[in-house]
Formats: C-alpha cells, structure tokens, sequence
C-alpha cells in the first residue's frame, strides 16, 4: 500500500536514499543557520532587542544540521552531494523570497523593511517545516534511531513558528500590517511552487535509487501535482495568517543541546 509512513519508511531503510535525505536536510538547516547569524549580526539599532531571538533561531537551525550529519555518521554513511533541483532555500532566493545571500554577506546593516521581510519569510516557512516534522513525528517518534531527533527539530520548527507570528503581530500593531500581509502572500504563493518542484525532484532521485517503476513514480509526481493545486487554490492561506500563538517568548532563552547520537 502507498501512504506516507510506507513511503518514509523505503527511504529510511536504504543507506543510499537515507544518505540523500539526511544530506539534504542538513544542507538546509545549515544554510538556515548561516542566513539566521547574519541577519542577527546586521539587525538595526531600532531592532536590537531581536538580536538575541534571531541568534538562537540560527543557532536551532545550526544544530539541526548536526543532528542530521550524526544519523549519517551513525550508520557509516557520508554526506552526499546535494542536487541543485533539491536545494529549497536557494531556489527560494532565487524567485526572490527572502534577503538575498548578496545581502547578507555585505557588512551593511539591515533595514527594518528587511526585518520584516525576514520574519514574513520564515513565517511561510516554518509552517511547511512544522508541518513536516509533526508528520516525521506521527509515525516515527518512537524509531530507536531517528525517534529523539524528530521530536527535538519538531519542537524547534515550532517555536520557530511561534517566534514570527508574535514578532510579524509586534509589527503590524507598529503600522505595518499592510505591508506584512503583502510580503506574506508573495512569500507563500512561490513557497508553493518551489516546494512542488523541489518535491518533485526528491521523488526522481529517490526513484532512480530505490528503482521505483514508471507507474509508482507517475502516481507520487500526481500526487504532489494534486497537493500544489489545493495549495494553489485556497491552502496558501494557512500560511500567512497571523494569530497570538500559545507559546510566548518562544525563542527567549538559550538553544538546546543536541542529542548525542552513539
């Protein structure tokens, strides 16, 4: 039967798609990380109060990074080049989502602007990310291997979910409401379209690794195809509304540890 846990569970069980998966996450994470650091570094005097928030937002994605090298490791597998059709955070710069990495490797500080396009970006997603681990959650919280790590990041992209709607609400009482709203909706309509692609490139690699047929392969792109059309329609919304989230200051104290991996 397909479903998502069998589908997961092909992936995880093969040492070469596992090595895929794991090396694509950690990339992101850790692009995530450096993109976090340097805004932190570049925040603008009237926003320094969010410096420490950011950091540890980086610092989160930082060891997500190493909590996905250290399943690698612990099974004798090395990180595995990523393909450029998988690459979720750079295909995002690329449609223009998000402060370019041009901008953030300049020592020039940041706007309040790009504060707030930071913030609508991540808010975007974070939702995707939470979304996913609270899936990776579902069905394998108790794995003796990968159990510990997924409730970890799913705890994380949650916060991190928290953290924008409280920060994204600061602002738009400030008066920015408008603005937020419209660099929301751009964020979540191109978030859709490279998740799409990006999805459906995964599947292809992952296909030729684990030599699924035509038929298989056809219907997983299907599905995905239906999944952007939902989105495309009326499940965007989801990501750009804003509301007091339950946890408060969720980014307000140091970063956790990760779990050591024997």
């Amino acid at each position: 039967m397909l479903s998502a846990k069998n589908l997961f569970q092909e992936i995880l069980d093969d040492d070469e798609s596992f090595r895929l998966f794991c090396s694509i996450a950690a990339s992101g994470e850790s692009q995530g990380g450096w993109e976090n650091g340097r805004i932190a570094a570049l925040v603008p005097e009237s926003q320094r109060a969010l410096a420490p928030r950011i950091t540890r937002h980086g610092a989160d994605e930082d060891k997500h990074g190493r909590i996905f090298n250290a399943l690698l490791k612990k099974r004798g597998l090395t990180p595995a080049e990523v393909p450029g059709d998988t690459d979720y955070t750079m295909l995002l710069e690329r449609h223009g989502i998000g402060l370019a990495h041009a901008r953030l490797g300049r020592e020039e500080p940041l706007t309040e602007r790009d504060i707030i396009t930071y913030l609508a970006h991540s808010r975007v997603t974070e939702q995707r990310a939470s979304e996913q681990m609270r899936l990776l959650r579902k069905y394998f919280a108790d794995h003796p291997d990968l159990g510990r790590a997924v409730k970890m990041i799913s705890n994380d992209e949650d916060n991190h979910l928290a953290y924008c709607h409280e920060e994204l609400l600061r602002f738009a009482a400030a008066g920015h409401g408008r603005t937020i709203q419209r660099i929301l909706r751009e964020c979540a309509l191109a978030e859709i379209r490279v998740y799409r692609d990006v999805s459906l490139a995964v599947m292809d690699h992952m296909g030729r690794i684990l030599g699924w047929s035509r038929a298989r392969a056809a219907v997983l792109a299907a599905g995905i195809h239906a999944v952007y059309a939902y989105e495309r329609a009326v499940g965007w919304r989801r990501m750009v509304s804003l509301a007091p989230p339950e946890r408060r200051d969720a980014l307000g104290g140091p970063a956790v540890p990760a779990p050591e991996f024997a």
